[in-house]
């Protein structure tokens, strides 16, 4: 069973930082290219970096490149959104999934993933 569990989110002050995480397991993470999206309410949700299944290769949304890094350490299944200079439009459901991708390339569009967590929730005080 493929769980992806996100945490890190909370409460942060406009131009601070947040570091969220993705903890895998039930599948062989160094295969699966990796990214975030996020939603906020009344929103769609929205791609924010992706990053593939090497780390070789990310890419991220215009709004959040610069002050968002994505990274991946295979050997802990695990991956991370270090998120800097946060706007109170950052603030949002942030979810990480999965996609089996043969290409070592980063994937941006969310219908293509195959698994997804349960999100973690980070909102920005202005």
């Amino acid at each position: 069973q493929v769980q992806l569990v996100e945490s890190g989110g909370g409460l942060v002050q406009a131009g601070g930082s947040l570091r969220l995480s993705c903890a895998a397991s039930g599948l062989t993470f160094s295969s699966y290219a990796m990214g975030w999206f996020r939603q906020a309410p009344g929103k769609e949700r929205e791609f924010v970096a992706g990053i593939s299944w090497s780390g070789r290769y990310t890419n991220y949304a215009g709004s959040v490149k610069g002050r968002f890094t994505i990274a991946r350490v295979n050997a802990k299944n695990t991956m991370y959104l270090h998120m800097n200079s946060l706007k109170p439009e950052d603030a949002a459901v942030y979810y990480c999934a999965a996609v089996w991708f043969k290409e070592d390339a980063v994937r941006r569009g969310g219908a293509s993933y195959d698994y997804w967590g349960q999100g973690t929730q980070v909102t920005v005080s202005s």
